[in-house]
């Protein structure tokens, strides 16, 4: 079975190597770079063995991209702090959604009602809206992108359908097909990230319930994240565009 690899950084302007990535599963290190060929360096290395390679990488890769710490302990926060953070942060907040469906969201009267007719007539005078509009009027920049299978489920057709009332609120509300976010190695993580300095990762089950949210501040792991959004938003679409594409395919 193939290796569950994540991209954790290079130092390389252009996206080459030297670069590091780690195994998910077992918790091994890649390190991706030049290899050391010559054989008078070869000879001076220790413990070296017929099969294995030598590379050659700067030391910044190291200490910039490398783990910090053996065992990283969680920072759980409760739901709210989380829900604090949409009130304080101070320029963008930004959200990669993966799931298939969310149970939150089937527990809705609007979810009941876009089962029924298809559609729904959203309510923009509640709490979340109010703050959204708030927020974005003060010129800060919010938006998400949501991953949609082909053909979608019942649950992403109804969050597109409820891209509507993001959209009014402000919301830069874009779509992103499943096949492309695997092509690009996108992580199936659920994530906000505020002021592309904080990160709440949100931690579901199987039955797509929320379980905690984990406040991540680590600026490696930041950026790891911040090159997922950028990665998600250059080949994403406006959701108006991606909704009238699903329409087209159903009729």
């Amino acid at each position: 079975m193939a290796r569950r690899l994540r991209f954790n950084g290079t130092n390389s302007g252009d996206g080459g190597c030297p670069a590091l990535h780690k195994d998910l599963d077992t918790g091994e290190w890649i390190v991706q770079g030049k290899p050391l060929t010559d054989p008078e360096d070869l000879g001076q290395l220790q413990h070296f063995h017929d099969g294995e390679t030598a590379v050659v990488v700067p030391p910044e890769l190291l200490v910039d991209f490398g783990p910090k710490e053996v065992t990283r302990v969680p920072k759980i926060i409760d739901l709210e702090k989380f829900a604090q953070l949409f009130k304080t942060f101070e320029h963008s907040a930004w959200r990669l959604e993966t799931r298939r469906g969310y149970a939150s969201d089937c527990e809705t009267e609007s979810y009941r009602e876009f089962i029924e007719t298809g559609t729904v007539t959203w309510d923009l005078d509640n709490e979340w809206c109010r703050n959204m509009q708030a927020q974005t009027t003060a010129g800060k920049r919010v938006g998400r992108v949501r991953i949609v299978d082909d053909p979608p489920t019942t649950g992403q057709l109804y969050l597109l359908d409820n891209a509507k009332r993001n959209s009014a609120t402000g919301e830069d509300m874009r779509n992103l097909w499943r096949a492309d976010a695997e092509r690009l190695q996108l992580p199936a993580e659920d994530f906000w990230i505020f002021d592309s300095r904080v990160i709440a990762l949100l931690h579901f089950d199987a039955a797509d319930t929320l379980l905690n949210v984990e406040l991540i501040t680590d600026p490696v792991e930041v950026m790891r994240y911040a090159q997922v959004r950028d990665a998600a938003l250059h080949h994403s679409s406006p959701y108006e565009q991606f909704a009238a594409l699903v329409a087209a395919t159903e009729e």
